[in-house]
């Protein structure tokens, strides 16, 4: 059955792309100033998107800074929170925010409406002793504006202590968090990590993220679900959010922190090329050297080309190879000889495969 489906698909092959119709980056410029560049880019200059517990910690002064990172070679955003005295803006004292968002002014391409899919990317950096609390600390939402569900995220990457500590990706259409995938916290802590994240917002919407190690380039998390109910009822958009935003249930579990975040960016996707130009994309794709008995080089490679790669034997049998990647080409040996086909997807929908003969 599998193997009959497998082989339909190659015959029938999908090609699959979008066209971007706006992007929106915000990127650190060095010391100083930090609001006023965060509100240019994500608000006008009569809106602040900037929500800190400046208000209670006044004697510390901005809890976000520009520094430059030398592992990056750039300036980044450094988050600060406080155990004490810091709190939720000087509205709540359980829990503390220090965040920046969107807003209802904000320009109409950052804001997701029904219909629309973005992508948002980013990176960030935990400190390598990072303690996240028993109950919650996120340091990404997506959050519907309007409704009835309006309070709670749809989307979160949540940090719970445990044994171990987890990364979470939280996901509810309604006011039932579930949590979708998790991660050993190990993993991120003392790392830059890059996120790219795509939501096709709607009734019946999508959504896929991937989560690289920058010193590696090593994929670390990684999910997808289409369908997926991605409209909370009554919204009237969503918005990102990015941050760190916890819980004070359990202040003997935290510490003070600094999360360091690099190159958000915003853009919308807004309709799907011709055949043609999807062909364009990915056709250039070729393996090097074939047939191999060591290693394959994806030459001529676009970026935009494809996100996933798989194997297949010639019985249509998925083999496991994410630890056989690495920088667009694969290793192969210990594979038996024979006839192998790489298939290269995106968004989830094929756009190539090619044979590979392993010698």
């Amino acid at each position: 059955m599998y193997k009959k489906k497998y082989f339909s698909i190659i015959i029938c092959i999908i090609l699959f792309s979008q066209s971007i119709s706006s992007q929106v980056v915000l990127r650190a410029d060095g010391p100083g100033n930090t609001y006023e560049l965060i509100n240019a880019i994500l608000a006008n200059p009569n809106r602040s998107v900037v929500e800190t517990p400046d208000c209670n910690h006044t004697d510390f002064g901005n809890h976000i800074d520009e520094v430059f990172d030398s592992e990056l070679n750039i300036n980044v955003f450094r988050f600060h929170i406080h155990v004490t005295p810091d709190n939720d803006r000087c509205k709540k004292f359980d829990r503390q925010r220090n965040e920046i968002k969107t807003y209802a002014d904000s320009p109409d391409n950052l804001k997701a409406t029904k219909g629309e899919t973005v992508e948002y990317k980013w990176k960030f950096r935990l400190s390598d002793t990072f303690k996240p609390s028993a109950s919650f600390t996120h340091i990404h939402q997506i959050k519907a504006v309007g409704g009835a569900y309006a309070s709670i995220p749809m989307i979160s990457f949540t940090l719970r202590k445990g044994n171990p500590d987890k990364l979470e990706l939280r996901y509810t259409a309604t006011n039932e968090q579930n949590t979708l995938k998790t991660a050993n916290l190990d993993l991120f802590k003392g790392n830059w990590v890059e996120v790219r994240e795509y939501i096709k917002f709607d009734d019946i919407g999508s959504y896929s993220v991937e989560i690289r190690n920058l010193s590696n380039n090593e994929k670390i998390f990684s999910y997808s679900n289409s369908p997926l109910d991605t409209w909370q009822d009554g919204t009237e958009f969503a918005r990102p959010k990015w941050g760190i935003y916890r819980s004070l249930n359990n202040k003997q579990d935290l510490q003070d922190e600094i999360v360091k975040y690099a190159d958000f960016s915003i853009e919308e996707i807004t309709g799907l090329l011709s055949v043609d130009d999807l062909k364009a994309k990915a056709e250039s794709i070729l393996l090097f050297p074939n047939p191999s008995s060591k290693e394959i080089e994806f030459k001529n490679v676009d970026s935009d080309a494809y996100d996933e790669v798989a194997l297949f034997d010639n019985t249509g049998r998925k083999l496991d190879i994410e630890k056989r990647l690495n920088n667009h080409k694969l290793d192969v040996r210990g594979f038996s000889t024979g006839l192998y086909f790489v298939v290269f997807t995106k968004d989830s929908i094929i756009a190539k495969v090619l044979k590979c003969y392993i010698k």
